[in-house]
C-alpha cells in the first residue's frame, strides 16, 4: 500500500466547497480498484490547513491505473479548483513502524 499525502492551504470561505468536492469524489475513488480508502484532515489551531490521505494500492496503481479509469475525469473535475492551494503532493510508504487505536 502507498499513502499519498497532499497538504492543502484553503482559506475559510471555501473550507465548504472544498469539502463538499471530496463528499461529491468519494464515490469515484470508492469504485476505483486502486485507491484503498482516504482521510480528510483539517487543522485544529490553523484550520486553513487541510490534509488529504489517499491509500493507494501502489504508486502505478495511482499514476497509470486510476488515472486511466472512467471515473478519473469528473474526480480532476470536481478537486482541479484547489490544486493551486496544495503545499505537497507526494507518495509514501509505511517504513514498519505503524500503531494506531484509531479506526
Amino acid at each position: 500500500m502507498t499513502t499519498e499525502v497532499i497538504r492543502y492551504k484553503i482559506a475559510a470561505d471555501q473550507a465548504a466547497t472544498f469539502e463538499e468536492a471530496y463528499r461529491k469524489a468519494e464515490p469515484i475513488l470508492r469504485d476505483s480498484s486502486h485507491c484503498l480508502g482516504y482521510r480528510l484532515l483539517r487543522g485544529v489551531e490553523e484550520q486553513e490547513n487541510w490534509i488529504l490521505l489517499l491509500f493507494w494500492d501502489s504508486v502505478e496503481g495511482h499514476e497509470q491505473g486510476f488515472r486511466q479509469e472512467k471515473g478519473f475525469r469528473a474526480f480532476f473535475g470536481l478537486v482541479k479548483p484547489f490544486l493551486g492551494q496544495v503545499q505537497e503532493m507526494k507518495h509514501y510508504n509505511v517504513n514498519g513502524l505503524d500503531w494506531s487505536r484509531a479506526s
